[in-house]
């Protein structure tokens, strides 16, 4: 009876030790997920930026730099989701927006560019890891700005509508003109996209914006007044 009691005592103690070990590989597998991720996307961001603003520093006043789809089209403003810039580059597949960067789609609806007359610019990045751009998305309310800087011009939109929760499959939310937002006709338009619940990907949270006006950027890149 006692040898048998202690195989027992034996076989728990070892289960609970691997309950243990699971639990830490656990815990450092978050940690590397929420965090370290970030950390890695941050540097990497904020090196393919500094490129972006050297290659625009570089060339001489009023000469277009063009569209430059591998470097980045410009940066991203939205200060009710936190401080600091978003570099945009062409492309939302994951080896993209793992660099801490948002993307404009070019599938499975492309996307029009902030200069095209109409459209609508379409974004995606992270909610979770990997830089976490979007991660406070839901802050964002009606009238709040989002502004997107180019080497020459400052597009400011206001936020019209939000949709908290939709399908992933749903890309009606991309379209030129995004009925869902309550828009019957040509525009120009913005739409960050990104994944929700928290730390998960099953579901898209969306947020609409409408162009309010651009304002030419200065020999000092002072921001519009939005972003002071």
């Amino acid at each position: 009876m006692a040898r048998a009691r202690s195989r027992i005592a034996g076989v728990i103690s070892v289960f609970g030790e691997l309950l243990i070990t699971a639990g830490a590989v656990l815990g450092l597998f978050v940690v590397y997920s929420l965090w370290w991720t970030n950390v890695l996307a941050d540097r990497e961001a904020a090196k393919q930026g500094d490129q972006v603003r050297e290659d625009w520093a570089s060339s001489q006043p009023g000469e277009p730099i063009g569209l430059d789809t591998k470097g980045g089209i410009g940066f991203l403003h939205v200060p009710a989701m936190g401080k600091g810039e978003v570099l945009v580059k062409e492309g939302t597949e994951p080896e993209e927006l793992n660099n801490g960067i948002a993307g404009y789609y070019t599938d499975p609806v492309e996307s029009a560019l902030p200069w095209d007359k109409q459209g609508n610019f379409t974004l995606a990045a992270h909610r979770d890891g990997h830089g976490a751009k979007f991660h406070n998305i839901h802050k964002l309310k009606d009238g709040d700005p989002i502004v997107f800087e180019t080497k020459d011009t400052w597009y400011v939109y206001k936020v019209y509508e939000t949709l908290p929760e939709t399908s992933k499959f749903n890309v009606d939310v991309l379209q030129p003109v995004p009925k869902e937002s309550g828009k019957t006709g040509p525009g120009r338009y913005i739409t960050l996209t990104t994944c929700t619940p928290m730390y998960t990907s099953d579901y898209r949270y969306i947020v609409w914006g409408e162009l309010d006006r651009t304002e030419k950027v200065d020999a000092k890149r002072t921001p519009p007044a939005e972003l002071r």
